[in-house]
């Protein structure tokens, strides 16, 4: 279990647990929390406080806070080894092809290399 305090605007970043489903309880706050399932939909609603969201095990993830003010969740997960893995450093900063990433998202070498700039170590 974790307790996640976020400033308003604040935001766990694209990310998956491998080993693992999540389940969010909103302690205080507003929260838009989503997943992407596997054949690529987004499923994302705002969650406030009471309330509860269940992420599937390995599929990417997010939680931002949308309210005017702070908010605290719950997070709980079914296994002792979940696993992290944040997209973003996963795909720009671990040291993947340059030419790459340019090809799988369409970007320029420039925009590649402005993106593996805020994941340098």
């Amino acid at each position: 279990m974790a307790r996640l305090d976020f400033a308003q605007g604040g935001l766990v970043p694209p990310h998956t647990h491998p080993r693992a489903t999540e389940i969010l309880f909103v302690l205080e706050g507003s929260l838009l929390v989503g997943f992407v399932s596997t054949d690529n939909k987004l499923f994302a609603v705002t969650v406030n406080a009471g309330d509860v969201f269940v992420f599937p095990r390995g599929l990417l993830h997010f939680e931002l806070n949308v309210g005017k003010g702070k908010a605290t969740a719950i997070a709980a997960l079914n296994s002792q080894n979940p696993g992290v893995q944040a997209q973003a450093a996963a795909l720009f900063g671990s040291g993947i092809s340059d030419v790459v990433l340019e090809k799988a998202f369409g970007l320029s070498e420039k925009a590649v290399d402005h993106i593996k700039s805020k994941f340098a170590a």
